[in-house]
């Protein structure tokens, strides 16, 4: 009997009315040029990719260099994002711009951070601005702590993906509270990303492997040692954490009474009559 390959095709990712054949966001920061930035995204497989407004220039500073020479709007679904931003009134402003300067593009990526030193969002300033942005016609995808109640908020307001940490931006310590996002994953019918916190492949795996929509990351790429290997290992692992997920793991045990191998038959295995 043929078993149904899993295949990108027959497995689309949807957020919003967009669908996408990669499960893996990446970002364009903290590379060593813009050409490094371009061949990282080629070689994760990427169709969305994030931007932040605030630092990266794609045509409001005339004169120096575009990240849209290096990354076609028309070839990839750029995310712009808050970055940087700290209060409501700050990232609302940002993502206006951002649709100015990408001729009305609404899909955002929401964040308000709470402390320039560990990054964390500041949810009360995250929900204001969601509220507003929502209300404006953005469809916009949030980064949010790891907590459930906070979550589904964000999905009430019209938040067309929640985005909650693994670990602290920045810190590659991988998903720190699985059961948390198991708890946001059993009650989200909007798409769970996770963002943050991822620093290797089988991070991305872990996450994939919990039921998680996709992965966004940026650190974990552009600090490797190998940024283009380390996107290409990136893209393996959500398509092995994806499939495994699909696929079902056996159920944990502390130890098996029924050997994985038939010993019927086997030389000594009956009595002799």
């Amino acid at each position: 009997m043929s078993v149904p390959t899993v295949t990108p095709a027959s497995d689309p990712f949807r957020v919003g009315t967009r669908s996408f054949a990669s499960r893996l966001l990446i970002g364009t920061g903290k590379y060593r040029d813009f050409a490094q930035t371009r061949d990282a995204i080629e070689a994760s497989g990427a169709e969305i990719v994030t931007v932040a407004i605030r630092r990266t220039n794609i045509g409001q500073s005339a004169g120096e260099p575009s990240l849209l020479e290096y990354i076609s709007p028309k070839r990839f679904t750029l995310l712009p994002n808050t970055a940087g931003c700290y209060s409501a009134d700050d990232a609302i402003r940002t993502l206006r711009l951002a649709r100015e300067l990408l001729d009305g593009h609404t899909l955002v990526k929401l964040e308000v951070l709470g402390d320039p030193h560990n990054l964390y969002p500041n949810m009360p300033e995250t929900l204001a601005a969601a509220k507003v942005l929502v209300a404006e016609g953005f469809d916009v995808m949030v980064y949010c702590s790891d907590d459930p109640i906070q979550a589904r908020m964000l999905e009430e307001i019209g938040c067309v993906a929640v985005m909650p940490l693994a670990s602290l931006i920045g810190s590659g310590m991988g998903i720190l509270n699985p059961w948390n996002i198991q708890l946001i994953l059993e009650k989200a019918t909007v798409p769970v990303i996770v963002d943050a916190g991822v620093g290797t492949a089988s991070d991305a795996a872990i996450a994939m492997e919990l039921g998680c929509d996709a992965v966004l990351m940026n650190t974990a790429v552009a600090a490797a040692r190998d940024p283009i290997a380390m996107a290409g290992a990136m893209k393996k692992a959500v398509e092995a954490g994806r499939e495994a997920f699909l696929a079902g793991r056996m159920p944990r045990k502390l130890y098996s009474a029924a050997p994985s191998s038939p010993t019927g038959g086997m030389i000594g295995s009956g009595r002799a009559g």
